[in-house]
């Protein structure tokens, strides 16, 4: 017998908000398939007003319920059964956040759970993770936001250590980020991978899946820390207008994408890796996948 119902998670990012819906697919005596069926993205820059002003502005605001309103119907339109909707750094450091949260459930009816940066990382690792990595080797998984990245080491399969740093591409493009914050995160990720004798990055967020489909390599291929030198500095050597009209680039990722490699090549380079991997996951992935193994709190359509 076979069951297939819909499950949708809603990720309320720094530089954008994602809605994933997908197909939970049973099946007696087989392993259950989660299946991707649609994944919407409006670049709401929630970053760009709380990093500087500290407080989500009225436009944005007004085009969180709009959007919020919309994915409503969407999900209702799918037939939805289950959804959760998480908000991260953005709207945890506004001080409207909560109003902001208040007058969204009022307006579409979406309750949204803001979520620390350690739950962030937990609901990440809920994630298919394990089926992209390899047992015997050890990563140090680098997941880029808009407000933060989140950090976890990975060895034998299990997360040995992990950590979030408020370094994300947003607050990076707006001169947030001080020197201190750079040499912490360097002492953590050499302190908690120097002792491997080799070590891989992995790689999750909107800017590293682009490069990697860029780059045209195949599914389960590394990018090299060559690689993504030589596209970094290509990168930097374009405008911000010709990023977009010569490189086909999107007027909300043009910009960003040059601090979020800022910090994967990092990454690399304090953890001494010489490849990157990227299975394309996240944290709308692990939203999914927590909902259906009732690990968080969900909503039902």
């Amino acid at each position: 017998m076979l069951s297939i119902k819909k499950y949708a998670a809603i990720d309320i990012g720094s530089n954008a908000v994602r809605l994933l819906i997908s197909n939970v697919i049973e099946e007696k005596g087989k392993p259950v398939v989660f299946k991707k069926n649609s994944l919407v993205r409006v670049p709401v820059r929630l970053g760009a007003d709380v990093f500087i002003k500290g407080r989500i502005s009225k436009e944005n605001f007004e085009r969180m319920k709009d959007t919020m309103l919309a994915f409503k119907l969407l999900m209702q339109a799918h037939k939805v059964v289950k959804y959760k909707a998480c908000a991260t750094s953005a709207m945890r450091e506004s001080k409207n956040g909560k109003a902001v949260v208040d007058g969204i459930l009022e307006h579409s009816g979406i309750s949204i759970d803001v979520i620390g940066g350690e739950e962030e990382a937990a609901i990440i690792a809920a994630t298919d993770l394990n089926s992209y990595i390899d047992p015997s080797k050890v990563y140090l998984y680098v997941d880029v936001g808009g407000g933060s990245t989140e950090f976890s080491v990975i060895d034998n399969g299990e997360q040995v250590a992990s950590r979030s740093f408020k370094i994300g591409t947003v607050r990076l493009l707006n001169d947030m980020v001080k020197k201190e914050d750079w040499i912490e995160l360097e002492q953590w990720i050499k302190e908690n991978t120097g002792h491997y004798e080799k070590i891989n990055v992995l790689g999750s967020g909107g800017n590293i899946n682009k490069i990697f489909k860029i780059s045209g390599k195949a599914m389960g291929k590394p990018l090299t820390y060559f690689y993504l030198t030589t596209y970094y500095n290509t990168l930097q050597s374009y405008s911000y207008e010709e990023r977009i009209t010569e490189l086909n680039l999107n007027q909300d990722r043009a910009d960003v994408i040059i601090p979020a490699m800022r910090i994967y090549l990092s990454a690399m380079k304090w953890s001494k890796a010489k490849h990157i991997y990227v299975p394309k996951i996240g944290l709308a992935d692990g939203i999914i996948k927590s909902i259906y193994y009732n690990t968080v709190s969900s909503n039902t359509q």
